[in-house]
């Protein structure tokens, strides 16, 4: 008897969970689950993974390998028919896969490390990304490895790349790409610290760290209706006798407008953990669940609520903490569910950047007098949230250093001590010789000559080509005691503050003989730290150029970063765009700042013995003087270009989302032509001010790249530029500015133009506008140009002054239309650093 009243429980609570699936009313419109490198299809929690033959026409990879392993070495589990077998990549490759309804998409990856035939996967590291982000970065599955994404997808079709890591290869044994309810995760939460609205989920790529089910069961994929699977809290919870288990899954309501059946499945909101205070009314203490996590990244945290433990509403009053923060104080369900009891309810929050690997969750009694101590939670999420450059991997990831690493950094560290004490030597020789040219500079005897870190630079007084020799006396690179900082900015004052950006608050400042200047100091929670601080300073000792900000003096006292600028009066480039009430620009002046930036990153790519790339060019580093005139700033994440005999530099990837070369990115390969990328973003944003990436708008206008290419591969970029800017640009003008932009928007590095390239078409689209057709005096025309610039046939390697001062004489627009100036401009900008 009793194990067949078992068998009919079974049953009710099999065809309830049908029932639930079946009311979601939800059918992804893109549903790929593909069986990697199987021949035949596979049915897992009732879902059929295609062979993998069926989706090869969506495949690019250099070669076709498909490999399977023994059955009796795969682990018995859930996905243990898709371990079977494996498509492996020697080489980049893309899964392209159409996509017909924007929004959000799981993308889920299996892996089981093993050995499939002749190829051995257990010590495989390998890169996979999807579009912008970076899902995973020089990864190596552990045994079986499921790992689930969202992605919000705004383009027609999803590319996902595998990257082999040097000498390796990469695999997949499966992968699915499916459609979620647009009203799943929408762009709002509350931040857990400040206690302010969180807008821009949309934007974000997610990964799932845990789905936990508190009270109750493991949920699989089976019984939820997004495939979701969810897992008991036993092993999370700090002290196990804190908490107690009730369950009433029958009783769960789902409301009108708020949570569904797709939010969590009634054996979550039907269970939960709560306090174990039953035979102690004076209980006072918080059950606590704890998290690892990666560090450098903010979190998505969604808590699942139901109240199946009270009898009649206003019983149950309780706090919620995320860490040290109470994120719900005095939490009343009932008042949330207009006094209907065991509703299903949930709440969303976005955590500041973890900076300790941990994170923990708890709920403790409210302080309310004459309340019962208690305090539920049903079910809870956690996914990692991508950072600043599209990251869920790599850049911001911190794990444990083996053995072996720690050794071979303990040489390094030695070598490089042992380097210093020597280089320090040399610089303090170095300093005693210049020490008398340095005294009569005629600055405050308490400055010094800029260090990095204590010791005496090197570069102060070096001698560089055309236009960048420092000599001993010049304003760059000193060092400023804290205190004089202080009183240059009023001991920081809020009000001063001119700017935020990653690296920390930039505030306007007055030096004591006048001179305005702004101040950028550090902020110790920034993700931009030390590095980034010595970059700057490293990069900006090196280079004097009209058309880059530049660095007066640094301060490293107190552990503080701070770093000094000349002062640029019309602030940034942004601001005269958008969102901040300033006047409108005129297209004659956006065309010269762009000139004026072009010529500055020209420099940086042309104008040294090594190229430089600057890796985060947008609106906001560029600067505006009192005329106007655009000089490019923030070189901390700057970086040396390839040697000549390479044709790029590896390197972790770093830069602004929505400006950042997507090729970079996939393949983590930095060139010259990641800067023309984001500088073709940057024109677009120029000729549209808007935003590069604006969530606000509708789903196919989000990105601005993505956007403005559209209206210019159908010639009618005119459609969408600022309206300030309606009637006032020739057409000739803004062909050739638009072009320009396209060019530096080509999928492929190979495929843009050189800076320099750039600065001739922009210095070409200038003339256009103020083209003038004799006999013309509204000057309406742009078919012919008199007078376009230098003579590029009396171009004289030997002689600056001839390319400054000479004329370009044409006949005809058509004439200058496919001439690269590389080379002038190469000796243009030279000419310029001064």
């Amino acid at each position: 008897m009793m194990a067949c009243g078992i068998l009919e429980l079974v049953i009710w609570v099999s065809s309830i969970s049908s029932l639930f699936c079946l009311s979601s009313g939800f059918s992804p419109a893109d549903n790929y689950l593909i069986n990697c490198g199987s021949s035949t299809n596979t049915t897992v929690d009732g879902r059929v993974f295609a062979a993998d033959s069926l989706h090869s026409n969506l495949l690019s990879t250099p070669q076709n390998i498909l490999a399977n392993t023994s059955s009796n070495s795969i682990p018995s589990s859930d996905n243990s028919a898709l371990y079977q077998t494996a498509r492996v990549f020697t080489g980049v490759s893309e899964y392209t896969l159409p996509i017909s309804q924007s929004g959000r998409h799981w993308i889920r990856l299996y892996f089981y490390q093993s050995v499939y035939g002749s190829y051995n996967l257990s010590s495989v590291s390998f890169s996979v990304s999807a579009q912008t982000y970076t899902l995973l970065s020089n990864f190596t599955p552990t045994s079986a490895s499921f790992i689930e994404f969202s992605v919000n997808v705004t383009s027609r079709s999803l590319v996902i790349t595998f990257i082999p890591s040097d000498n390796s290869s990469a695999f997949v044994n499966a992968l699915e790409v499916v459609s979620v309810p647009n009203s799943l995760i929408t762009d709002d939460a509350t931040l857990v610290n400040p206690s302010t609205s969180f807008k821009g989920l949309l934007t974000q790529a997610l990964e799932t760290v845990a789905r936990v089910n508190m009270g109750g069961p493991a949920v699989s994929a089976f019984n939820d209706t997004l495939s979701r699977s969810w897992v008991p809290d036993q092993g999370f919870l700090v002290q196990k006798n804190s908490a107690t288990n009730e369950s009433n899954i029958a009783a769960v309501k789902y409301p009108a407008g708020g949570a569904t059946v797709d939010t969590a499945p009634p054996t979550v909101y039907g269970t939960c953990t709560k306090m174990n205070s039953q035979s102690d009314p004076s209980s006072n203490f918080n059950v606590t669940w704890e998290f690892t996590v990666d560090q450098g990244f903010q979190y998505f945290l969604r808590f699942h609520f139901c109240d199946i433990v009270s009898t009649s509403p206003n019983q149950l009053y309780f706090n919620v903490y995320v860490d040290s923060w109470n994120v719900a104080h005095d939490l009343d369900l009932s008042t949330l569910t207009s006094g209907i009891l065991a509703t299903a309810y949930y709440m969303d929050f976005v955590t500041p950047i973890n900076d300790d690997g941990k994170l923990s969750i708890s709920i403790g009694p409210s302080a309310i007098t004459n309340v019962y101590p208690n305090a539920i939670l049903n079910g809870l999420e956690i996914m990692k949230m991508n950072n600043s450059v599209g990251s869920l991997d790599g850049v911001a990831s911190l794990g444990p250093s083996s053995p072996k690493t720690k050794k071979s950094m303990g040489m390094v560290v030695g070598l490089s001590i042992g380097l210093f004490v020597v280089v320090v030597f040399l610089a303090i020789l170095f300093f005693m010789c210049r020490r008398r040219k340095v005294g009569s500079s005629g600055h405050s005897k308490t400055w010094v000559p800029f260090s990095t870190n204590g010791g005496i630079s090197l570069t102060m007084g070096s001698k560089y080509s055309n236009g960048t020799t420092l000599s001993s006396g010049s304003d760059l690179g000193y060092r400023f005691p804290f205190a004089a900082v202080q009183e240059a900015t009023d001991n920081f004052e809020e009000s001063w503050v001119i700017g935020i950006g990653g690296f920390g608050k930039v505030y306007k400042g007055v030096l004591n003989d006048g001179t305005k200047v702004a101040v950028k100091r550090g902020n110790p929670r920034s993700q931009q730290g030390l590095a980034e601080f010595r970059t700057e300073i490293e990069m900006l000792s090196q280079f004097r150029h009209r058309h880059l900000v530049s660095l007066i003096g640094y301060c490293d006292e107190k552990n503080e970063m701070i770093l000094i600028y000349e002062y640029m009066e019309n602030g940034t480039l942004k601001s005269h765009l958008y969102g901040s009430g300033q006047p409108s620009l005129s297209w004659k002046q956006r065309l010269e700042i762009c000139i004026g930036s072009a010529r500055g990153l020209h420099y940086l790519h042309t104008g040294y013995s090594k190229a430089v790339i600057h890796r985060d060019v947008k609106s906001a580093n560029i600067l505006l003087d009192e005329n106007l005139m655009a000089k490019v700033a923030d070189f901390g994440l700057s970086k040396t270009g390839p040697e000549f005999d390479q044709t790029h530099v590896s390197t972790a990837v770093k830069g602004s989302f929505g400006y950042l070369d997507p090729e970079y990115f996939r393949r983590q390969q930095l060139t010259d032509k990641s800067d023309v990328y984001s500088f073709g973003v940057v024109l677009f944003e120029v000729l549209c001010a808007r935003p590069v990436i604006d969530p606000s708008l509708p789903r196919e206008m989000v990105n601005l790249a993505e956007w403005a290419m559209k209206w210019q591969t159908k010639g009618q970029l005119e459609q969408i530029i600022d309206a300030n800017l309606v009637g006032k640009i020739k057409p000739e003008s803004l062909r050739k500015f638009g072009e320009t932009a396209e060019k530096c928007l080509a999928e492929f590095g190979v495929d843009r133009p050189t800076m320099g390239d750039v600065l001739w078409n922009l210095e070409y689209a200038l003339q256009l506008q103020e083209a003038v057709l004799q006999n013309d005096p509204d000057e309406n025309s742009t078919n012919v140009i008199g007078e376009l610039s230098p003579l590029v046939n009396d171009f004289n390697d030997g002689d600056d002054s001839t390319v400054s001062g000479a004329q370009f004489e044409v006949s005809s627009v058509d004439d200058l239309s496919g001439v690269s100036m590389s080379r002038v401009f190469s000796q243009l900008v030279k000419s310029e650093g001064r």
